[in-house]
């Protein structure tokens, strides 16, 4: 008969995901992970299969707390140009206000993982994808009501935006100065004018 799990999934895979956030999926060793989960190695085996396999729910978990609030805000039905700028005055303020700086996983995951990993791969460009796909949406709404210029396809607009809140997080991992990074969201955000 099978013993039942006694611990908690989630705050597992929460505690994997802060691993895996400060020394990336190679610099983690599966005793990094018992010790940042406090499950023995057999354990996080019989739950997950493999390191790989709490690596990707560590990936699920980081899209459900750290994308899906910015297609949720970005959804939110608010000025096009105000809420496109809080998303990215939102992340630079996160960026610097994480002091130990933790790798964001997507920009990490796409550093050292997508290239050889399908499942890898697949999440990451499902969740860029639908940050990519609710800008389109703000910006094609801000078009369509004046509030943004059509001479630009709102495609590349939001491909581009998508492109610059990553190369943001990329800078702030090297220097989370939070002046140098809002200037750096400014230049990004006057593609709206």
């Amino acid at each position: 008969m099978a013993r039942t799990r006694e611990f908690d999934t989630d705050a597992v895979v929460a505690a994997a995901m802060e691993a895996f956030r400060r020394t990336g999926y190679e610099g983690t060793s599966m005793r990094d992970l018992a010790d940042a989960t406090g499950l023995g190695s057999g354990s996080i085996y019989a739950a997950f299969g493999s390191k790989e396999g709490l690596y990707l729910a560590a990936l699920d978990l980081y899209r459900q707390s750290y994308a899906v609030p910015l297609t949720d805000l970005l959804r939110s039905g608010g000025d096009a140009r105000e809420v496109i700028r809080e998303v990215f005055v939102g992340a630079v303020d996160e960026i610097a206000r994480d002091g130990s700086r933790l790798a964001c996983l997507i920009v990490a995951g796409a550093m050292e993982r997508a290239r050889d990993d399908v499942r890898v791969g697949q999440r990451l460009r499902s969740t860029t994808r639908s940050l990519e796909l609710a800008l389109f949406d703000v910006i094609a709404e801000g078009q369509l009501r004046g509030r943004i210029p059509s001479e630009r396809a709102a495609g590349d607009l939001a491909a581009f935006l998508v492109t610059s809140l990553q190369g943001l997080r990329v800078m702030g991992a090297i220097d989370p100065d939070r002046a140098a990074l809002m200037r750096s969201a400014e230049v990004a955000l006057s593609c709206l004018d």
